[in-house]
């Protein structure tokens, strides 16, 4: 076995370290060293269950409202319908939020749900209910049952990339500066948490770069902190800190013992040893970094997704804690790491909950600072995706807490609403330019066959995994096979 030490110059970030994904030989999950890690994960990804494809959820935590978003309904009575107007799509008769011009331009490219229900009203239980697709019915603190759809699929999948080693389920989180933002991104991360399942299947959470690189306040334009920034800190923690020729000595070290052990032992599992060790040193050794640095990517690229020019946060309550949209790096991150091998990520999203209270903005002023760049970053990640070929590899999943209440209140805002919420999808090799559902007239209830979070759950896993063949695999807990089959999937997909 070898282990990589740090010398004492190695920054300490115990966030980011937890995982030590790229430590040789001491990799924390239940004492299994790297290259019998890769072992194992390759043996799963050639059992036959698992599909060539990868989920990017982007989680709109406070709860975006589904009216203002992608059923204005203007044919219906106000209140009933979208503030912020609406704008045909290119699909004929459908139109969308005011604010989504350019989702509009591509709806032939989305599959809209318009019929998505659940019962949990309050936003901690609701998040935990939705991420975990519904394996946790109540989401309450208190409810230790369910896991989250990530961790299931790491848990099915594997920790870490057989390839790059890379995790496999990575959380992209925001560097939040508004207070309500900051408690909308801590319900997220619980929601995206294992659960039932192991502490090894949570996700990597990393945020991405500043765009442009720097993070300012509007009212004072000064930094926010002086801390690196999580590129800096990430990329460091990856590198290898010993020097090459102690490196080499310890890889040659390495080569003896496991020479030894073969003569010991000339099974079949000591056939692969030698390509999972060398797997294991080439991670380290050719720098998963790459995957985190956005500086590999074409300016010109950066530029289209760049949403800087944004500024979010509650500007009439607390001005001094407005900041940059960071969604456009989010969603470029998203792209390079599913390019990458990171099976599931999840992009949180702060500020839909428009109650026009304290803390939020009124419905209006909330959609003219949130959807312009969300219109902007995941219309950027679709065409990036076609450009790089891989559309029907990537199935991109939006959703949030619940939907909105169809009556404004006295302050022009709109409250929690489960009975009707956002669901919509795009890509993964499934079927788009289509509206599933419907929502009736007062757009407060599903007039069609209700679409639950179980039904979401289960047309990701399908997505990702052959479930028939899934059945036999005796190494998945029984109680995550019955669940993923409890419920069917949104069959006007497939």
């Amino acid at each position: 076995m070898l282990t990589i030490t740090s010398d004492g110059s190695a920054r300490d970030c115990s966030r980011l370290c937890r995982r030590d994904f790229l430590k040789v030989g001491t990799l924390g999950l239940g004492g299994l060293a790297l290259p019998g890690l890769l072992a194992t994960q390759s043996q799963a990804a050639s059992s036959g269950f698992l599909r060539n494809k990868s989920i990017v959820l982007v989680f709109l935590g406070g709860g975006a409202s589904h009216i203002e978003t992608f059923n204005p309904a203007m044919n219906s009575p106000s209140p009933y319908c979208s503030v912020t107007g609406e704008v045909q799509t290119s699909i004929p008769g459908v139109t969308f939020g005011g604010t989504f011009p350019q989702l509009a331009a591509m709806a032939d490219k989305l599959a809209v749900v318009r019929s998505f229900q659940h019962a949990v009203a309050d936003h901690e239980g609701a998040i935990v209910h939705v991420m975990s697709g519904g394996s946790n019915p109540t989401g309450k603190k208190d409810d230790p049952r369910g896991f989250s759809m990530s961790s299931a699929y790491a848990r099915i999948r594997g920790t870490n990339h057989p390839e790059s080693g890379l995790p496999t389920n990575v959380l992209l989180t925001a560097p939040e500066t508004d207070s309500q933002f900051r408690t909308e991104r801590s319900r997220v991360q619980r929601g995206a948490a294992p659960g039932s399942l192991s502490s090894m299947f949570a996700p990597f959470e990393l945020e991405p770069l500043f765009q442009p690189n720097e993070a300012t306040t509007k009212s004072s334009n000064r930094r926010l902190s002086s801390r690196p920034n999580d590129r800096e800190v990430a990329l460091d923690n990856m590198q290898l800190h010993v020097p090459l020729d102690r490196f080499e000595n310890r890889r040659a070290l390495l080569g003896q013992l496991d020479r030894y052990q073969r003569q010991l032992d000339a099974s079949a599992d000591f056939a692969a040893a030698d390509t999972f060790s060398q797997q294991a040193l080439d991670i380290v050794m050719r720098g998963v970094s790459q995957a985190f640095d956005l500086r590999q990517e074409d300016p010109r690229l950066v530029e289209r997704y760049d949403t800087s020019r944004f500024w979010i946060g509650n500007k009439k309550a607390r001005p001094s804690e407005m900041r940059r949209s960071t969604l456009g790096a989010q969603m470029l991150m998203a792209r390079r790491l599913v390019e990458s091998g990171c099976g599931f990520v999840t992009v949180q999203a702060a500020g839909w909950d428009n109650h026009a209270d304290g803390n939020n903005p009124n419905m209006k002023d909330g959609m003219e600072m949130l959807g312009p760049p969300l219109d902007q970053a995941l219309a950027t990640f679709l065409t990036d995706l076609e450009e790089r070929g891989l559309s029907n590899d990537v199935l991109l999943v939006i959703t949030g807490d619940f939907g909105r209440t169809p009556r404004l209140n006295r302050n022009g805002g709109r409250d929690h609403w489960a009975s009707l919420g956002t669901l919509v999808f795009a890509g993964g090799g499934l079927k788009m330019g289509q509206v599933i559902g419907q929502s009736a007239r007062r757009n407060d209830v599903p007039a069609s066959e209700p679409i639950s979070t179980q039904n979401l759950m289960a047309t990701v896993m399908h997505t990702l995994f052959d479930v028939g063949q899934l059945r036999l695999q005796s190494a998945v807990p029984l109680d995550l096979q019955r669940f993923i089959e409890s419920a069917p999937r949104i069959e006007a997909l497939f």
